[in-house]
């Protein structure tokens, strides 16, 4: 069990929901190996004040993260990430990439690429940062 520190920042500009911003920043955490299961999870006063949302909208991202699987509620404990199964963890991984990528595929599109050069300079972006 780690006891990764957690970094959150809600954009209050941004166009999306804190509570949904929340979210992405914890899945992300997760998913990155910066938090992993059974690493505490700030509580909902804690957490609020640090980001200056309102505590119900912690608590709501926690509870929709708790029925996806990727928090645990423990009676009289803190949340903790809970064990997720690799193939979850995977399609989630996987998940987070497309949204990304999205905006870039809808940009080569516009740019009218081929879709084999958009795919082969994406290749190529992914193998220089394995240097």
């Amino acid at each position: 069990m780690g006891q990764n520190q957690m970094i959150l920042v809600v954009d209050p500009h941004s166009g999306t929901p804190a509570y949904r911003q929340i979210m992405e920043q914890i899945r992300f955490h997760v998913d990155s190996g910066l938090l992993v299961s059974g690493d505490e999870i700030p509580s909902t006063r804690k957490l609020s004040a640090e980001l200056g949302v309102n505590p119900m909208t912690v608590s709501k991202a926690f509870v929709l993260l708790e029925e996806e699987g990727v928090l645990e509620r423990r009676p009289g404990l803190p949340l903790v990430v809970s064990q997720r199964a690799s193939r979850e963890q995977r399609a989630s991984k996987l998940e987070q990439l497309g949204s990304a990528l999205q905006p870039v595929a809808t940009m080569a599109r516009q740019l009218s690429l081929e879709t084999e050069e958009a795919v082969e300079l994406f290749r190529r972006l992914l193998e220089s940062n394995e240097e």
